[in-house]
């Protein structure tokens, strides 16, 4: 599996887990469970790659298996996958009310 491939992967994952929990601990913005792990998802992968673009050492892209740029992807894209999810809670639910 290439190094891009695996990077993509790991971004999804700790945006969905991000997504996840940052729906579980503040319910007004919560989009529910399918909902907050898209949305997390998502945002993991577009602020995991563009983290990754700022910072190249968190590419990995020296061709092996680098956990620290791993473990960089997998907390990039869970941060940037909450808040995402957090403002597409907020805006979603704030349009509902109204």
């Amino acid at each position: 599996m290439s190094a891009t491939i695996l990077n993509l992967i790991i971004q999804l994952v700790g945006g969905a887990v991000g997504g996840t929990a940052i729906g579980s601990a503040m319910k007004n913005v919560s989009l529910g469970a399918g909902g907050n792990t898209v949305a997390g998802a998502l945002g993991g992968l577009a602020g995991g790659s563009l983290l990754s673009s700022l910072i190249p050492m968190l590419s990995g892209s020296t061709g092996g298996m680098d956990l620290g740029a791993m473990a960089g992807q997998l907390v990039g894209g869970g941060v940037s996958g909450a808040i995402v999810s957090a403002i597409v809670g907020l805006v979603v639910n704030n349009m509902r009310k109204a």
